[in-house]
């Protein structure tokens, strides 16, 4: 295949794999709008290479005219969980979803493959516009967690360098230590509500502070700045005492300083 007919054939792989990545940063961003927990880390994507391509096909004697319909994998977006019980979440959240249709899973959490490898993968199919028209394409998303991710990135890398043979006393140890990993996982799961717990307060506090520190400096437009001083100190003395409801009743009673400062702007605008 020529160079430009494979540029081709991957642009619009290319702009799936773009689009998912905002789609579900998007996702998880509108969790922290509404002082939610996401189970939505973080997100990446690649195309596979052209070389990574054509190893595929001739490991598995895929011929040129069946390489979009036999090579599922050339598009692969990965999310990434803080817990276990997140991945069956983003799962959910992605069938749920009208921009996409899941095709295929396969489950490598409890059936982990025999080199220790530990995922959730959906295929799905998506749709992406194109110069030539809308074009469906699949498309791999891999869900696990961060201490899968890290064991996967890691054997990737030796795979890599001993280019697909590693010998049988890595492999062991990585086999081990897959095992590992899948009980870290585990232990992590039994602390989780208390950590979601701490996350969500840390969101509602950065919320609030963004919101008062906003106050205040539209304050500096309407008030004297012996007043807007005067509450920038309180705002400080009470931040540093970590107590998240002294911060919402000084947001508050702050909230009503400033309405007065509207009103009275407000009133004294000529008829």
């Amino acid at each position: 295949m020529e160079i430009q007919l494979w540029r081709e054939l991957l642009h619009p792989y290319e702009q799936a794999v773009s689009e998912l990545i905002v789609k579900f940063n998007s996702l998880k961003m509108e969790f922290s709008k509404n002082s939610l927990y996401s189970p939505i880390e973080s997100v990446q994507g690649r195309v596979k290479t052209v070389s990574s391509i054509l190893e595929k096909m001739k490991k598995k004697g895929i011929p040129f005219e069946h390489l979009e319909d036999m090579v599922e994998d050339i598009a692969g977006v990965r999310i990434i969980c803080q817990f276990v019980e997140d991945i069956e979440k983003v799962s959910t959240l992605i069938r749920m979803r009208s921009d996409m249709e899941v095709l295929q899973q396969k489950n490598y959490l409890e059936n982990k493959k025999a080199s220790g490898y530990r995922s959730y993968h959906l295929i799905v199919s998506y749709v992406v516009e194109t110069i030539k028209g809308p074009k469906r394409i699949r498309v791999e998303i891999q869900i696990r967690t961060m201490a899968m991710n890290f064991w996967a990135t890691t054997e990737h890398s030796l795979q890599y360098k001993y280019k697909g043979s590693i010998p049988e006393h890595v492999s062991g140890q990585l086999e081990r230590i897959s095992d590992v990993i899948f009980v870290l996982d585990n232990e992590m799961s039994q602390v989780r509500s208390e950590i979601i717990d701490a996350q969500i307060d840390s969101q509602i506090q950065t919320g609030i502070v963004k919101d008062i520190l906003t106050c205040i400096e539209n304050l500096y437009h309407v008030a004297s700045e012996r007043e807007v001083l005067k509450i920038q100190n309180e705002f400080y003395r009470i931040f540093m005492t970590n107590d998240i409801e002294e911060l919402k009743r000084f947001q508050r009673q702050l909230d009503i300083f400033a309405e007065g400062y509207r009103a009275q702007s407000v009133d004294s605008k000529p008829l």
